[in-house]
């Protein structure tokens, strides 16, 4: 099964900005949604974002209009781009892909292994 994998995740300032990006392992085939999560210690994981196999794009209320999700369709990489960071962004941020059933295999529900954010006050 292919792998998810987070980078772009670090230390940064109330204020600043990051980008995230999900890289798979392999080829994936038949995306139906690309997204971002997030989890903050011990708090329940909240999504952020999603960009559909169509290429529309929705957010959480969370970080509605602080952050932008993107793709590159060729290579399956998906992007979260968030600005004006708050401390309570605070957390593990991690990728997640769902494919469409196929005739030669089943639908799928990948997750990576999140990429920590941490912002400073």
């Amino acid at each position: 099964q292919v792998r998810l994998v987070e980078s772009g995740g670090g230390l940064v300032q109330a204020g600043g900005s990051l980008r995230l990006s999900c890289v798979p392992s392999g080829r994936i085939s038949a995306i139906a949604t690309m997204g971002w999560y997030r989890q903050a210690p011990g708090k329940q994981r909240e999504w952020v974002a999603v960009i559909t196999r169509g290429g529309i794009s929705d957010y959480g209320d969370s970080m509605k209009g602080r952050v932008t999700i993107s793709r590159d369709n060729d290579k399956n990489i998906v992007y979260l781009q968030m600005n004006s960071l708050e401390p309570e962004d605070t957390g593990v941020y991690y990728c997640n892909v769902q494919t469409l059933m196929t005739v030669t295999s089943n639908a799928l529900d990948l997750w990576g292994q999140g990429t920590l954010v941490t912002v400073s006050s």
